[in-house]
């Protein structure tokens, strides 16, 4: 009459420790995805980032350009030049 109840009590903890295992395993993993994910989406905001700053700075660029470009007029304007303004077509 034991045998069969100790074999049942056996079988009860040795499937508790596989649930367990199973559990802290799946915990576990779960954990790592959610630091990859993070990395993931940390990654895809700094590329958002840099695009949004390369495109800023060839704004300033074109800025600046246009600034030296009307630098060349103000020294013209100080030597009492007229002013050249847009250019006819044909």
């Amino acid at each position: 009459m034991w045998r069969p109840l100790w074999s049942l009590l056996k079988i009860k903890i040795m499937w508790n420790k596989i649930k367990e295992y199973w559990k802290n395993a799946w915990i576990w993993v779960w954990g790592k995805t959610e630091i990859d994910e993070k990395a993931i989406e940390a990654a895809e905001e700094l590329k958002r980032r840099l695009k949004n700053v390369k495109q800023e700075l060839k704004d300033v660029g074109a800025a600046i350009k246009e600034v030296n470009n009307q630098l060349g007029d103000v020294g013209d304007a100080a030597a009492g030049q007229k002013r050249k303004g847009r250019k006819k077509n044909g």
